[in-house]
């Protein structure tokens, strides 16, 4: 896949006006050539809403090689995502988090954790060009939350990624998993890191945006989306339309701010809201149809 890169410069510079710009700029789609709208980004520019500052940009065609090439070959430290330790009590042989790895690097004790490392679940992820090795904030909220709720579910993966998030609800206990992606990298790898964690059995990857749903039969017990806060507006409709009753629907991969457009678009769609939890700025809501 072809992608553009966007070099900005914004005067006088500061964080929140840098901060803004990105959250601005995501909605003209760039860096993906087949979704860049240049209107868009110049209107988000034109309509700043922080007077005074001035803002320029040079569009170019990124060269087409593998930027995580170093990341690739010296991996990643694991990062683990503990249950919540307030939450009711769990069963003696239950799982009590997960250990997100590059396959190289394992955690050698527990002494800093709540539970036993053996009770949690061992994930491992070949992250290639795709999003998602659970180091980002929003992977890591929706993977506590998966814990509460996979078992037994037929799953949606909206924006798959690497497919970590299949891949967590399978190892839980999932009885299926589909995931999509408009990026062939993330298709290509989420099936690559099914098998590697031996889900591929019951793992579907599949090219393509939100209208790929409207082609997949039955309907799905537990959704999950970690896409920017318009993506999620846009799709939430065909969300539902693919939900079960009961289902239970998880989103992240927008900022605290936007909570409320996103909860008020799923209250018109007949979505209950069961919680909110936030990690820096970024939020996690989970909803229940």
């Amino acid at each position: 896949m072809k992608y553009f890169e966007v070099e900005f410069t914004i005067k006088p510079m500061s964080t929140d006006a840098s901060d803004l710009l990105a959250a601005l700029a995501g909605e003209a789609g760039y860096v993906q050539q087949s979704l860049f709208d240049e209107d868009t980004l110049r209107s988000c520019i034109d309509d700043f809403p922080m007077e005074g500052t001035s803002i320029i940009y040079n569009v170019r065609e990124a060269e087409d090689r593998d930027w995580n090439e170093q990341w690739e070959q010296e991996g990643f430290e694991p990062i683990i995502i503990e249950r919540n330790v307030e939450s009711e009590k769990r069963k003696e042989n239950a799982i009590n988090g997960i250990i997100i790895n590059d396959g190289r690097h394992l955690p050698m004790d527990d002494s800093s954790l709540h539970f036993p490392l053996s009770s949690f679940l061992n994930i491992e992820i070949d992250a290639k060009l795709a999003f998602g090795t659970g180091t980002h904030e929003t992977t890591r909220m929706i993977c506590k939350e998966i814990i509460q709720c996979a078992r037994g579910a037929r799953v949606l993966d909206c924006g798959t990624g690497t497919g970590i998030l299949s891949i967590v609800a399978l190892k839980l206990g999932a009885h299926e998993a589909i995931g999509y992606d408009i990026d062939e990298w993330s298709v290509d790898n989420a099936r690559h890191n099914a098998v590697i964690n031996r889900v591929d059995d019951r793992f579907t990857s599949l090219l393509g945006d939100a209208s790929i749903i409207d082609n997949i039969d039955g309907d799905f017990d537990l959704v999950l989306a970690n896409i920017n806060r318009n993506i999620l507006l846009a799709d939430m409709p065909r969300f539902v339309s693919k939900m079960n009753k009961g289902a239970i629907l998880i989103l992240s991969g927008f900022y605290t701010a936007d909570c409320q457009q996103l909860i008020d678009k799923a209250a018109d769609l007949g979505l209950g809201l069961v919680s909110q939890n936030q990690d820096q700025d970024w939020t996690c809501l989970v909803f229940k149809y």
